[in-house]
């Protein structure tokens, strides 16, 4: 028989190893790894569920000679967060202040005093304070940049990064997107559990940063059998055992560790000629993954060590032994030993944790609910003695343990720790948590409210705060928390865009609250003024401006006052009343004529967006310039994304086109933008669009703006998307269809009366009105405008009615008179600036020039088409060139326009990405071309990359 040589394996020494000695079934990724680490700078990303080995992977990495001239950075996010932003940052930085010895640092690098004391003593005198958060953020964002260059050549790893907070996950894409020579970057996540912004982190890196990409896959028979016979210190496992062994771990290795430690300390293994084999196979229930596993291990450790690790589990995140102790009951040395001896847990630099997250939840899970809430007490005492009180756990702690209202007080803690230390995603995370929770007496809820208002403010994506704000409003509050209450409602609707009527009803009645404060009623009041209610007349709104320009004098805080003063101006200027002009004037001389901070910034931006709507195309430019034009570093980081948006919409009005198209394509990748700013960018993107065989796709992409813009109020931007629908349509004989769809933005813009920018569509809607047959319409129209634009302050207004007056000639075969009026119209565009307006005038006038046999023509319709070219106005060019052939004009020969950066396409990927621009699949190019489907995708994929589209119809926009 063969029992004669079994061998029963048992014991306390069968604990002595649980870990494999050998990295098994990753040789391939971890070389590419390698690779990419030493050719930084370099990004990387190793993705996996949990248990797949992410974190063994870099451990290998770590000790790779090829890497031993380089500093070693590393941090870990952890589930239970800190109100204390860039956690994993931190970690990976506070402890090199010698090798920062002697570094030369630029005072930006001050502005990590409070996040890293640790590394005071090598770190410049603190620079002063920001008003604005977000600037502060942004300078703090390049002081750890400056501080990561000082410590090249380093690899920065940060793991579990689908527990991030918001600021380390926007810190790596400020990193990321500012490459560092001698830097690689390596980053770790469950795929299943990274929210978006983490994924779109490494999506498109800069074309100077080596990009790898590692999914780890769960482990095949032939690498469980290894790794197995590695953890066991044997020659080898039986092929039937392994794939046992596979099958209930999944292929994790974690969970193949954690069933072999269970199977020995059950003595189910036994040693047969060299080989291990299972006793019983059919009989032994292994459970699946690593839960049931992970306890019965547990359940056979000496009671004083299994307190200690069920007590590391309750704290669930790595602590100073001193904190572990004292949370377990100070047990005895002897405990503390067999504790770590159990191979759950690990000791690093003094602080000791599972080593992996699986297994501490395995063993929470196990601890029964009454003594759980009792040992949760226990660790919010432990964790409260530490000299830095970490009250994120503390917080955690006492929440578990039932002690709500110390728990209210913690988190409410964090959370004016969160938002000192300009963290007001974590402020809003916790508060919301907190009044979502907690039972608060109404007036405490009412304060947290407020904070939870101004500080989900500065929040992006914006959260949904605004139904707790209605909640707190319930109670009897004094006047001026209520009016704060009611103010901060308003506002909130009014970023969102959602629900004008409930914004309108409770700043209205936020305003009877706040008699001691006028900053926040004018700002109600501005709010009231703004054009963006459908249904409220404007001689109501232009009230409610007069009485915030009534409550200016009032208003000593110069921020608040700068807002009041550009948001009525930028109201004036969109109503054509002077008074935009000295208000405009305040702003410069307030803020010296340059744009300091963010607030002074946003001043220029909000007068510059509607100035571009109402004609000033100029100004609205130098506007938009002084918001950009500073020397601080930190307002053009957070200020930049914003101003260009409104960049964008300008320079298309003004024609200044070279280079616009990669711009509104960066802006659009950036993402996560506010609705009024994406609307805006995305407006741009669909005016551009129209090409011969392309105007479906313009008029889809069109249609969609408007109607996002008409859902949220920005009944301002509407002429300029209605103005290109209306020419395309026209031009498809759909002008009936057209004239309909957009009756209801013509309408909210006239009765808003925002006759200064309106006008900008007069033109397009006359062309619609007289192919529909509807000359009285359009002569009535054009008067209708010129009536009220009668003594306002309207730059458009020349040129836009005489374009109008020139179709109205036109279509009565008035070849002469319609040249003049259209002639009058270029010239009064190129005076503005707007450039394709101009060249649209001038094809007009060629036109009725041509009829009329006049030599003029030529050269005119010559420059309307060089107009278009520089421009590349692709659909214009095409047929301003049909009519110079008609006419015999001989025109220059222009290269059709092609999008900026396509150059970069291989002709390969140029020849189908065109194809997939037609609308045919993958299998049609693969037969068009004789191509495999999969080296088409390939193709493709590397096409939409490089140009920046994001799906096949913004392909096709790409080769309109």
């Amino acid at each position: 028989m063969r029992d004669a040589r079994l061998v029963l394996v048992n014991g306390p020494e069968a604990l002595a190893r649980t870990v494999s000695p050998l990295l098994v079934g990753r040789d391939r990724e971890l070389e590419r790894l390698v690779a990419a680490v030493t050719s930084a700078p370099s990004v990387s990303v190793v993705e996996g569920e949990a248990g797949i080995g992410k974190s063994r992977l870099l451990a290998e990495l770590t000790a790779r000679p090829e890497l031993a001239d380089r500093r070693l950075l590393s941090g870990g996010c952890g589930q239970i967060r800190e109100p204390f932003p860039l956690g994993p940052i931190v970690e990976a930085m506070r402890g090199r202040a010698a090798d920062l010895t002697g570094a030369v640092l630029s005072p930006v690098a001050g502005a990590l005093h409070g996040l890293l004391p640790e590394l005071e003593a090598v770190l410049p005198e603190p620079p002063p304070p920001l008003e604005n958060r977000a600037a502060e953020r942004h300078r703090l964002f390049r002081g750890l940049v400056e501080v990561l260059a000082a410590l090249r050549p380093a690899v920065l790893m940060v793991e579990d990064l689908h527990w991030a907070d918001e600021q380390t996950v926007e810190f790596l894409g400020y990193l990321l997107g500012t490459p560092q020579r001698d830097l690689s970057v390596v980053l770790t996540y469950r795929g299943d559990e990274a929210a978006a912004a983490v994924r779109a982190l490494t999506a498109r890196p800069p074309d100077s940063v080596r990009h790898e990409h590692l999914a780890l896959a769960p482990l095949d028979t032939a690498q469980t059998r290894v790794l197995a016979a590695a953890i066991l210190d044997v020659d080898e496992v039986t092929e039937e055992f392994a794939e046992h062994l596979r099958a209930r771990a999944s292929g994790l290795p974690l969970a193949v560790q954690e069933l072999l430690a269970l199977l020995r300390t059950r003595g189910a293994l036994i040693k047969w000629e060299g080989g291990w084999a299972r006793r019983a196979l059919d009989a032994l229930d292994v459970p699946v993954g690593v839960r049931a596993s992970v306890q019965e291990r547990v359940s056979r450790l000496p009671p004083e060590a299994r307190a200690v690790v069920e007590t590391a589990a309750v704290l669930q995140l790595a602590v100073p032994v001193s904190v572990l102790a004292h949370a377990a009951g100070r047990p005895e040395p002897e405990a503390m030993d067999g504790a770590l001896d159990s191979g759950l847990l690990t000791e690093r630099e003094g602080t000791v944790g599972f080593r992996h997250v699986l297994a501490a939840q395995a063993v929470y899970e196990a601890i029964p609910v009454g003594r759980r809430r009792v040992m949760h007490a226990a660790a919010a005492e432990a964790v409260q003695g530490l000299r830095q009180v970490p009250l994120g756990q503390m917080a955690h702690h006492l929440r578990q343990a039932g002690r709500t209202p110390e728990w209210a007080d913690a988190a409410a803690r964090a959370a004016e720790q969160a938002a000192a230390l300009g963290d007001e995603a974590e402020a809003t995370r916790l508060l919301e948590d907190l009044l979502r929770n907690a039972e608060l007496d109404p007036v405490r809820r009412a304060r947290l409210t407020v904070r939870l208002g101004w500080a989900a403010l500065q929040v992006l994506p914006f959260p949904q705060v605004r139904e707790l704000i209605t909640e707190a409003l319930h109670f009897e509050l004094s006047p001026a928390l209520r009016g704060e209450l009611r103010f901060l409602s308003g506002i909130h609707a009014e970023v969102s865009r959602e629900d004008p009527t409930h914004r309108n009803s409770v700043l209205a009645a936020a305003i009877e609250d706040l008699g001691d404060r006028p900053d926040l009623a004018a700002w109600a009041l501005v709010l009231l003024g703004l054009p963006i209610v459908p249904d409220v007349p404007p001689e109501v709104e232009r009230d409610r401006l007069d009485q915030a320009l009534g409550l200016l004098p009032s208003i000593e805080d110069r921020t608040m006052r700068l807002l009041i003063l550009s948001k009525l101006a930028m109201v004036f200027v969109l109503m054509g009343d002077t008074r935009w002009v000295e208000l405009t004037e305040q702003v410069r001389g307030e803020t010296h004529g340059r744009a300091r901070d963010y607030q002074e910034a946003n001043a220029y931006r909000s007068i510059a967006e509607d100035a571009c709507y109402a004609g000033h195309h100029d100004l609205a430019r130098n506007l938009l310039e002084t918001a950009l034009d500073t020397t601080d570093p930190d307002l053009q980081g957070v200020s930049e994304q914003r101003t260009r948006s409104r960049l964008a919409i300008v320079d298309y009005c003004r024609g200044s086109w070279g280079g616009l198209r990669p711009m509104v394509d960066a802006l659009r990748r950036q993402g996560d933008a506010p609705p009024h700013e994406s609307v805006q960018v995305d407006t741009v993107t669909a005016c551009l669009a129209p090409a011969p065989g392309r105007l479906d796709l313009a008029l889809d992409a069109l249609r969609d703006v408007i109607g996002r813009a008409f859902a949220i109020g920005d009944f301002d931007l509407l002429p300029v998307p209605v103005s290109m629908l209306l020419r395309l349509a026209t031009a498809r004989g759909e002008h009936d269809a057209a004239i309909t769809e957009t009756a209801a933005a013509v309408r909210v813009w006239e009765r808003k009366e925002m006759w200064p920018a309106g006008v900008r569509a007069v033109p397009a809607l006359v062309e619609a009105l007289l192919a529909a047959g509807r000359g009285d319409d359009a002569a009535e129209l054009v008067d209708r405008y010129e009536a009220h634009l009668r003594g306002l302050d309207a730059p458009l207004a020349a040129p836009a009615l005489a374009q109008g007056r020139g179709l109205l000639w036109a279509a009565d075969r008035r070849w002469a008179e319609a040249a003049r009026s259209f002639s009058a119209a270029a010239e009064g565009f190129r005076a503005l600036p707007a450039a394709y307006d101009a060249a649209q005038a001038d094809e007009q006038a060629a036109a009725c020039l041509l009829r009329a046999g006049d030599p003029a023509a030529g050269p005119i319709l010559q420059a309307a088409t060089a107009a278009y070219a520089e421009l590349g106005a692709r659909w214009d060019l095409d047929r301003a060139g049909l009519l110079g052939r008609t006419w015999g004009v001989r025109l220059p020969q222009f290269a059709q326009p092609r999008e900026a950066g396509s150059s970069a396409l291989s002709s390969r990927q140029e020849q189908v990405a065109r194809l997939a621009a037609t609308g045919l699949t993958n299998q049609e190019i693969a037969r068009e071309m004789f191509l495999s489907p999969k080296t088409v995708d390939k193709h493709l994929s590397a096409a939409m990359r490089k140009v920046g589209a994001r799906s096949r119809t913004e392909l096709a926009l790409f080769y309109r």
